[in-house]
């Protein structure tokens, strides 16, 4: 997952009354989803030289064939020997279709130096799980494991197949798993619909649920190159036209651009639901921004809110900075990379020929950078982002049902990531994608990609739970 997804303050009169009901767990259930979650972690799957995905996914495979599945269920294939992707099927009666679940076994690297922590060592303190990945996201693949694993010990036979993908190369790798699979093993992974579990879904404050997102669209992920290049010289003799100035000057044009405002069925949903819930000025700006034609006033108030802002436009950000060859010569070449998370129906080219327009600047050049970090085009591909699907009763039945016993007065409601996931690859695919997790954040202590990065004790085993209850009831209906 490349960036959080979005959460809102609710009233604090339902945040009161959404207290967690407490729930009943297999003891030995959640002994071995800490003990699959602790293998995890401790196993390196970054992107790095350090770092193999395909021992991970070897790890779980034996894991699932000493659980009791058959090696013919089960496939370890990839483009390297370091980015092998498992995928794991357990057979049912075939009454519907199967459903995928996904979930990427890399991470982000981590500096030992900057967490209090070992990134790479599974550590439990102060009721939390420490460890690089800890929250993005090998704690759903070890929650999808245990899930399995608990299924198939029991003999339970679903209405339909289902299969796990763990992938390699979600956060910015050379070689994505699902992308790969859907090109070169679509027969593997073909489903009727997709169970993303990257993410969160329990949004808390003060320990308290507030209520449940379900991601049923994202943003687009695109990276963009802004170079400014100049004859350079000896900094004993200073131009204002440098090339790091010139930069300067192009990026600061840059953060004061706003992309225009819009907003699409599923985060028009999602508004025109909060603002029955949330009070004060805040609800009526919502109010206002939901007619037709919307208040740009209440917009432009609302959008100083970063989550707000993120939902209701394209965002474009400078996220990295190089420049200069000696610290006495003017830069003959200065380049930032611009991150931008583009609004479903709009394409990385359009967003490219925006920015060039922003920058207005002919003595600088904007190329797209593809999604293996390496590849630099003058033109970027031009597919837009896909719309939300419909949500699904056969997979909000027993969502209703399972967040009202778990989560007690939680409401459901449908969102928008504003980061990226697999599932922009599921759902180019044609297979309708929904982030379904039972892991509960706490406002504001979102820590996927950063120092410390951690998950609750006790949000972890409920979403253990959850999860093996939710698959259940989902396959026999």
């Amino acid at each position: 997952m490349r960036t959080s997804s979005l959460a809102f303050t609710l009233a604090m009169s339902l945040a009161a009354a959404a207290i967690a009901a407490p729930v009943k767990v297999d003891p030995a259930a959640n002994s071995l989803a800490r003990d699959v979650f602790k293998q995890l972690i401790e196993i390196n799957t970054t992107d790095t030289p350090a770092g193999n995905v395909t021992t991970a996914a070897e790890a779980m495979a034996k894991r699932l064939r000493d659980g009791g599945f058959a090696a013919s269920d089960m496939q370890l294939l990839g483009p390297n020997d370091h980015k092998h992707n498992l995928v794991v099927r357990l057979r049912g009666t075939g009454a519907h279709k199967p459903v995928l679940m996904i979930g990427h076994l890399d991470v982000v690297d981590a500096r030992a130096e900057d967490w209090s922590t070992d990134p790479f060592k599974f550590v439990e303190k102060d009721g939390y799980f420490y460890g690089r990945g800890a929250e993005d996201m090998k704690d759903g693949d070890a929650i999808m494991v245990t899930t399995l694993l608990r299924l198939k010990k029991e003999g339970f036979r679903p209405d339909r197949d289902l299969i796990l993908a763990l992938t390699a190369d979600e956060e910015g790798g050379t070689s994505n798993g699902v992308d790969w699979l859907l090109k070169n093993h679509r027969n593997l992974i073909e489903a009727e619909f997709v169970l993303n579990h990257d993410g969160d879904s329990i949004v808390t404050e003060h320990g308290k649920p507030v209520f449940y997102e379900l991601d049923a669209s994202e943003k687009v992920y695109g990276d963009f190159l802004l170079t400014a290049t100049n004859r350079g010289g000896h900094s004993s003799l200073p131009r204002p036209d440098n090339a790091i100035y010139e930069l300067v000057n192009g990026l600061t044009r840059l953060s004061k651009y706003e992309f225009p405002f819009e907003l699409n069925s599923v985060t028009r949903a999602y508004y025109e639901q909060l603002s029955k819930t949330v009070g004060g000025a805040r609800a009526t700006d919502m109010q206002a921004m939901l007619k037709a034609p919307p208040d740009l006033a209440a917009v432009a108030r609302l959008s100083r809110d970063p989550t707000d802002n993120s939902l209701m436009h394209t965002t474009c950000v400078a996220t990295r900075l190089s420049g200069g060859h000696g610290n006495n010569a003017l830069p003959q070449r200065a380049q930032a990379v611009v991150n931008c998370r583009i609004l479903p129906g709009h394409s990385p080219e359009e967003v490219r020929q925006t920015l060039g327009h922003v920058v207005a600047d002919p003595k600088m050049t904007l190329q797209y950078i593809a999604d293996d970090g390496k590849t630099i085009s003058d033109i970027a591909p031009d597919k837009r982002g896909y719309p939300p699907p419909p949500l699904r009763e056969d997979v909000m039945r027993p969502l209703r049902t399972l967040v009202a016993a778990l989560w007690p007065n939680t409401p459901i409601v449908p969102a928008m990531s504003t980061g990226a996931s697999d599932g922009v690859y599921t759902s180019g695919a044609g297979m309708p994608t929904y982030q379904v997790t039972g892991i509960a954040i706490e406002r504001g202590d979102e820590r996927s990609h950063g120092r410390d990065e951690r998950i609750g004790v006790e949000s972890f085993d409920r979403g253990t739970e959850f999860y093996y209850r939710f698959i259940k009831a989902l396959t026999t209906q």
